[in-house]
């Protein structure tokens, strides 16, 4: 992963020393390259942490899936293309996952499912609900509501105002 990032390193910080050397050279700027790449790394990194907190401690929906699947097909034509606009695809992202492929490493505590899909609600790596097969769009909202609805409603201040208090 961190060998990924070295060429992009490098190549944003080509970048930042060509524009730096247009300023320089007509005397308003003096930067040397030496300080700027391990500045860009440690933006780099403190990016990739940042992401890998938001999505570990954000809701989301797993759908799990197969290829060939008629009903997984029927959601992705009547559900799929407005999910990530309402409100509850912004509260619990839809997550694709093939289930004839290997099982992710971090989705250890979440059973597997053979019947699909089958849509899983997932918070902080523990399920909260689940959803066997596809009931149509209208009821495929209305459950996921009562799904949802057992997640932790967070303030403006983002804590829970359920915290300590049972499911």
């Amino acid at each position: 992963m961190i060998s990924a990032r070295k060429p992009l390193a490098k190549g944003i910080a080509d970048l930042i020393d060509r524009r730096m050397h247009m300023f320089s050279s007509i005397g308003k700027l003096s930067i040397r390259l030496t300080w700027q790449i391990p500045l860009l790394v440690a933006f780099l990194a403190i990016l990739a942490g940042a992401a890998t907190a938001r999505s570990a401690a954000a809701a989301e929906l797993l759908m799990l899936e197969r290829p060939g699947c008629s009903w997984c097909k029927r959601f992705n034509e009547e559900i799929a293309p407005a999910y990530a606009k309402t409100d509850e695809g912004r509260r619990a992202p839809l997550r694709r996952v093939d289930v004839t492929r290997p099982w992710p490493t971090d989705l250890a505590a979440i059973a597997r499912e053979r019947l699909t899909p089958t849509f899983v609600l997932v918070e902080k790596g523990v399920e909260v609900g689940r959803l066997r097969g596809y009931p149509g769009d209208e009821f495929f909202w209305m459950l996921l509501a009562d799904m949802l609805a057992k997640l932790p409603q967070t303030t403006t201040s983002g804590v829970s105002e359920t915290q300590g208090q049972p499911r």
